[in-house]
Formats: C-alpha cells, structure tokens, sequence
C-alpha cells in the first residue's frame, strides 16, 4: 500500500554567518538564522533523501558567499532548492541580526543600535516573489492611562485654587506620567513575482522606529534619558496606532510603488502593568491602502505575511 505524499520538508533553525549587503554599504558579516521548506515531488523521492538534497543546496549556495542584500539570498537558495530538488514550491526566510551607529539624542552619546534584517522568498512554477524587514525595539506609553491622570490632576489643579486657563498651561507643559511599554515594531515589504524593486532597510527602520512613542538606546546620559521620557510622554500610542503610523510612513515613503507590492506592520508591546502583552497587525497591498485612505473602505487583503507567502493564483 502506497504511503501518503508529504506537504513539504524542511529544516529550520539553521545558524549561519552570512556575508550581507544593507542599501549601499559595502557587506559585512552577519549572524543570521535560516528555515526552508519545499514541496517534494509526489513519491520520487524519500524524505531522508530529500533533506539530505537540501542541506547540500543550502551549504552550496551560502558556500558562493556572494554579498547579497537578504532578500536576494533567500530568492537564490529558494530557486537553488526547487531546481535541485524538483520542487513544485520552495520557500526561504532569514533573520539576521544588524548593528546601526547613532548619537544619542541630547549628549550625542555613539550608541550602537541592535534591531533585526528579514528575508524572505518563495519560488513556484510562476516566478520568485520576495520579502524585505526589519524589526526594531521602541518605547511605547499608554494614552488611556494618561487620559485618567490628566483627568485626576486637573481636579486637584482646580481644588487648589487654580484656574481653568492656568491648569490647561501647566498641563501642557508638564508631561504627564503613563504606563511604559517596550515595543517591537515589523515591517515587512514584499515585490511580486517579475518585480525588480528594492526598499532601503535604513527607510524601512526609520519608518517603524519613529511610529512609536520614542526610539530607545543603548547608552544614556541623565539628558538623554528626560529626553526620551519625555517624548515618549508627550506622544503616548497604543500598539493600533503604531501600526497605523508604520503604514502612513510606507505610504509617504513609497508614494511611487506599484499597487501590488506587498506591505505588513505588525507592533508587539511588552506590557508593564499587565501579565498579557498586546499585538496589532495589518497586511495588504499598497493599492488597497492607497484606496482604504481615499474612501475609508476596508478592502480585501492577505492576513498575514504567511498568506501572501503561499497565495496561489
């Protein structure tokens, strides 16, 4: 009795140092980690055997160390993996881990910043499509909390005597506390199969970091820090309206993009005062959000990143 086809073989996991280039940087050397799957071809070859095709695909193609952008490396092993493999689908991601210099906000503190480069790609008998990301650390405040203490100190303002004009003065300058978050912004932008076009990381990381309440550093002079409570304060989000903020960036940014490239912004926040953390995430296409903002229609669209990964014509 014949035994059923597997859906697909993979290996996950797989560390690596590749050598990488973000935007027009020379390459450098990057820890990163690697998950491929493939379809095998009904019955023609034992699993055991087709992992072993594929760990040889994987070692040849990061062997080649050719100085891709990420994304074109997952594109390359993909292809290598569905030509070696007789594959019907390949599919690709990689994470790599990446350091951006910066001054910090008010010494002008070198700091060195750690966020994440995602690649991703998927190849099928009707082309590759291609995934580029980022994930950066943020600081996220609380707006409903802050809402109920600006709400209390007012009451206090006003039994102390002051009027209605001076507690709407002092309340607008002096911050008011709320409840931090640590934040972790992703965005992802996708090219369909037969699609040439490149999105810069340092716009991708620039456009998640200033969508929350107030970027973060490693090292912080006293300064540094009253200047990043304080504008975390002053701009407080909720983890929707980072999300939403993310988008609006990518539609400024890339007001030239085809509608079907591919877009996905999802923000996680650690919570502070809470045992849950909260998550918000859209995916769509450039053309829907360009008509969701022109006629406040919600349009069809990919749930996730995953989905538009295996999306089949």
């Amino acid at each position: 009795m014949a035994l059923p086809s597997l859906s697909r073989v993979g290996l996950t996991g797989v560390e690596a140092v590749l050598h990488l280039r973000v935007d027009r940087r020379p390459p450098q050397l990057f820890a990163a980690r690697l998950a491929c799957f493939a379809e095998p071809p009904a019955g023609l070859v034992h699993p055991a055997r087709f992992e072993d095709l594929m760990r040889d695909a994987v070692r040849d193609v990061l062997a080649e160390d050719a100085g891709l952008r990420i994304e074109r490396l997952a594109e390359r092993l993909a292809e290598r993996l569905r030509e070696r493999l007789g594959a019907r689908r390949a599919e690709v991601t990689i994470a790599a881990r990446f350091p951006e210099h910066r001054p910090a906000p008010v010494s002008g503190t070198p700091t060195q910043e750690i966020s994440t480069l995602h690649g991703a790609a998927v190849a099928s008998d009707r082309g590759t499509r291609r995934l580029t990301g980022v994930s950066a650390q943020g600081m996220a405040t609380s707006p409903y909390a802050q809402e109920t203490l600006v709400a209390r100190a007012h009451e206090r303002l006003a039994a102390s005597g002051f009027s209605t004009a001076r507690i709407a003065r002092i309340l607008e300058e002096v911050p008011v506390a709320t409840h931090s978050q640590l934040g972790v912004g992703t965005l992802h932008l996708g090219c369909p199969e037969r699609r040439a076009r490149e999105f810069d990381v340092a716009d991708l990381l620039t456009i998640v970091e200033a969508a929350m309440a107030s970027e973060i550093f490693e090292l912080l002079k006293r300064s540094d820090e009253a200047a990043v409570v304080e504008r975390a304060h002053r701009r407080p989000r909720f983890a929707g309206d980072c999300v939403r903020a993310m988008l609006a960036g990518v539609l400024r940014r890339f007001a030239d993009a085809p509608d079907d490239v591919f877009v996905a912004a999802t923000q996680e926040n650690v919570e502070t005062i809470h045992g849950h953390d909260v998550v918000a995430e859209r995916a769509g296409r450039l053309g829907d959000l360009r008509r969701e903002r022109a006629t406040g229609e919600a349009a069809e669209r990919p749930g996730s990143v995953a989905d538009w990964l295996a999306e089949r014509p």
